[in-house]
């Protein structure tokens, strides 16, 4: 849902605010969910920040009114892990590799179990992700060598 800040005309009746329900007397009130609001009144129901100053967006679910973070944080889902097929809630950072997504916890060698640091060689293979050791060794068996320039 889209948040509009206005400008307060002089002339205007005041507005009734839809968080406090005073009169809204200051020089600029939000516009959100077809309701007046002052800019302190309108806030993540999680966290509290003021949701006119961190976008021009709010999310309302389970009659919160949310921030973004804090909504994906509780119901946004990014998909299921390659690995081990659970879960992988939005807020969790995550390793990809081409389409595939994971827990940090599983991006690791699926023959070895190696866990793989940022900036390690890591090799995709039939989906499966491989330590540069097993996608050789798998090479090897397979009749090719990689070669060595």
């Amino acid at each position: 849902k889209s948040i509009q800040m206005l400008s307060v005309q002089p002339d205007t009746k005041p507005k009734g605010c839809a968080g406090c329900n005073r009169k809204i007397k200051d020089r600029y009130l939000l516009k959100a969910l077809d309701k007046y609001w002052h800019e302190d009144c309108l806030k993540c129901a999680c966290c509290d920040c003021r949701l006119g100053e961190v976008g021009s967006t709010l999310y309302t679910k389970a009659n919160l009114i949310l921030c973004r973070r804090d909504y994906l944080r509780l119901f946004g889902v990014t998909g299921n892990c390659a690995a081990c097929s659970k879960l992988i809630p939005a807020f969790e950072m995550v390793m990809r590799a081409k389409e595939n997504v994971y827990h940090l916890d599983c991006f690791a060698c699926q023959l070895c179990n190696q866990r793989f640091c940022v900036g390690d060689k890591f090799f995709l293979k039939n989906n499966m992700i491989l330590c540069q050791t097993d996608y050789e060794e798998g090479l090897m068996k397979e009749g090719y060598a990689p070669q060595v320039r």
